[in-house]
């Protein structure tokens, strides 16, 4: 990939990390993360995947 397309990527990226933390957040605020814990684990699991591969893409964007 080129630089350009790294950071494309990266602020794709960027934000689907805001709003997954903005759903966590909501869910943490109403109590669900306690009645529906698999579910929230999923969303951790997204946000961590996401930022994870924002990592990657700003690396590629940094060396390229």
């Amino acid at each position: 990939m080129h630089p350009d397309e790294h950071e494309q990527v990266a602020l794709e990226l960027e934000t689907l990390i805001r709003d997954t933390q903005a759903v966590i957040d909501r869910v943490e605020t109403y109590g669900l993360n306690n009645t529906m814990p698999e579910d929230y684990q999923a969303l951790l699991d997204i946000l961590d995947n996401a930022i994870k591969q924002q990592r990657a893409h700003t690396q590629g964007m940094l060396s390229g």
